[in-house]
């Protein structure tokens, strides 16, 4: 199934995601793995609330399926400016709360290395949940991503930033975020 048809599937994507995730193996047998689903979804919270920004009537949803120590990570935004369509955004699971107006309340990108201790910590698609996406002309944006780690639970946010994520991680000013707990 493509990105396209898997978003448009809307919840249908968490029962897909599973299968698709979940190795036959651990179906089979109950005891061979846990897995875990968290969901957040709602209106974006605005980081820059003093100027008018894409994601200023937006809305989002994410699902992340961790088993075995691996996550499938999905995000959806929708409402985004149609303005912005063909750009790309960087988006991240940053360490701290969503806070409206305060984009540092969301502190670093989650890394494993750094939850993991170790130094320096690598900066990349696998040890960070990078979910950047292309605005469409319909005003939508779709990422999908595996890491091979399970991020723990806590007061998260996923970070949606101006540009698109460069190979040491960054992306530019926190534009909007969306708040995840588990």
């Amino acid at each position: 199934m493509t990105t396209t048809k898997l978003a448009a599937a809307g919840g249908t994507a968490v029962l897909l995601a599973t299968a698709v995730f979940m190795p036959a193996t651990a179906e089979a047998h109950p005891g061979h793995g846990t897995t875990r689903v968290v969901s957040a979804h709602g209106n974006l919270r605005d980081l820059q609330p003093g100027a008018a920004g894409p994601f200023d009537h937006a809305r989002a949803a994410l699902v992340m399926v961790q088993h075995n120590g691996r996550s499938l990570v999905v995000l959806q935004v929708r409402g985004i400016d149609r303005s912005v369509a063909g750009r790309d955004f960087g988006a991240h699971l940053h360490v701290g709360p969503c806070v409206t107006g305060d984009g540092a309340a969301a502190g670093p990108h989650y890394n494993a290395d750094t939850v993991a201790g170790r130094v320096p910590p690598r900066v990349d698609a696998t040890t960070e949940v990078w979910l950047d996406f292309t605005a469409t002309r319909a005003g939508t944006g779709f990422a999908l991503t595996q890491v091979p780690f399970a991020p723990l639970p806590g007061r998260r946010a996923i970070v949606i930033h101006q540009e698109p994520t460069d190979p040491q991680g960054a992306a530019g000013p926190r534009l909007a975020c969306l708040p995840v707990e588990w």
